[in-house]
């Protein structure tokens, strides 16, 4: 009997041995996004596999995992999985953990970081655990450096573009059963390199993906219309906007982990060529304009200037009409558009009771001045929703700075 692909490749994880041509990968999410990330992939002609709140698993050649991380909009971060194994002791851990060849992920006089959970299983003190993981990359490597302290990790991390200093391998401990993954992207996805100037309750670029995701704005990739956030502070979702309908990928301007791996793609030269024709690929595939309009409003000053600054930086400047507004001001469209928006909720920045106008306002604003417009944006409260006095349905399900959050949807 033959083994299926599935299985040879768990088999090659298991045993430790080199990166194979095919990588097993997972894409983390916030949790609900997974579907969105999956059809991110699909797009991407990438092959998905199991799926779980918080991720997507997915194959990938050296080349394909190049491509994922410079076009994934919605994912935080992209793994490799290094080995798979059983422990129940730190000896048996040692044992097991001496059979990976960390000289693949980890170059010459790098430095790893050990990120460590364990639920479930014998082995639960997670310093004693990366203790014994950094014994085993300094058995073979005595040049490397372990970091210990998250965040040092972190810190070295900041300056997406630059390659990494460190490299986090992610260990997870479930019921004895050790997974250990490399992180391939380095610092999150979501710090895509422009934005640097920030207003009050900044909003990742990840969830400004995924609400425009939600949204329907795009079919295909194709915007369908024009788009405004009235609420833009430092211009996220506006940003993000504009380089989906320039096709402009969102890491083009960053580095990643990966880059660095010495067991990707066999050797320095074939790993180098194969990320610069990743990024001229995407640069081939930009338009020089959006087709479609795309603005953001909002009273506060300082965040005008911060999101004129970041739409500098993101190259999109040109793409995207950024104006002092108050939401009352919204001009009146006759045609169809998308208003896409992550409004203030009382969870975060005062008393909810104090925004029901704010809300009630948004809903008459639509329906007398743009009743053909889709609505879609982030809330944390259905009392607020109902200000609005419109048809919503729920979308998704996520999180935002740790406060439960929804995706809706002005019904169709």
């Amino acid at each position: 009997m033959k083994l299926t692909r599935a299985i040879v490749l768990r088999h090659l994880l298991r045993s430790g041995v080199p990166l194979p041509d095919r990588l097993s990968c997972w894409a983390m999410t916030a949790p609900g996004v997974e579907l969105l990330t999956i059809e991110e992939l699909a797009r991407l002609g990438l092959a998905t596999g199991a799926s779980e709140p918080g991720g997507v698993e997915f194959t990938a050649t050296a080349a394909e995992l190049a491509t994922a991380l410079l076009w994934l909009r919605t994912a935080n971060r992209v793994t490799v999985r290094l080995a798979e194994f059983r422990a129940t002791s730190f000896a048996e851990l040692e044992k097991q953990a001496k059979r990976v060849t960390w000289a693949d992920i980890v170059a010459p006089g790098g430095a790893v970081h050990f990120r460590v959970t364990s639920k479930k299983s014998k082995l639960y003190h997670q310093d004693g655990i990366a203790e014994r993981l950094e014994r085993s990359v300094l058995a073979v490597m005595p040049d490397v450096t372990a970091i210990r302290a998250p965040s040092v990790a972190e810190e070295l991390e900041q300056d997406v573009t630059a390659l990494p200093d460190v490299q986090r391998v992610i260990v997870r401990v479930f019921r004895d059963q050790f997974t250990l993954s490399a992180d391939a992207a380095g610092a999150l996805l979501y710090l895509r390199g422009w934005r640097q100037a920030v207003a009050k309750a900044p909003l990742r670029e990840t969830l400004a993906a995924t609400l425009l995701a939600a949204s329907g704005w795009t079919d295909d990739g194709i915007p369908q219309g024009p788009l405004v956030d009235p609420f833009c502070g430092s211009g996220t979702i506006a940003i993000e906007a504009a380089l989906l309908a320039r096709r402009m990928a969102p890491g083009r301007h960053r580095r990643f982990a990966a880059e660095l791996w010495p067991g990707l793609a066999g050797s320095s030269e074939a790993r180098s060529a194969i990320w610069s024709a990743a990024r001229a690929d995407a640069a081939a595939l930009e338009l020089p304009s959006s087709p479609v309009q795309i603005s953001g409003h909002d009273r506060d000053a300082g965040a005008i200037t911060a999101a004129l600054s970041n739409a500098e930086r993101a190259g999109v400047a040109a793409d995207v009409e950024f104006s002092r507004q108050s939401l009352s001001e919204l001009a009146a469209a006759s045609g169809e558009g998308w208003l896409v928006t992550n409004p203030p909720y009382g969870a975060r920045i005062g008393e909810r009771t104090a925004l029901r106008d704010l809300y009630a306002t948004l809903g008459r604003v639509l329906q007398e001045r743009r009743p053909r417009w889709h609505l879609t944006m982030l809330s944390a409260d259905r009392m607020l929703d109902a200000q609005l006095r419109l048809p919503l349905h729920d979308t998704l399900r996520t999180t935002n700075g740790g406060i439960p959050v929804r995706v809706v949807s002005s019904a169709e």
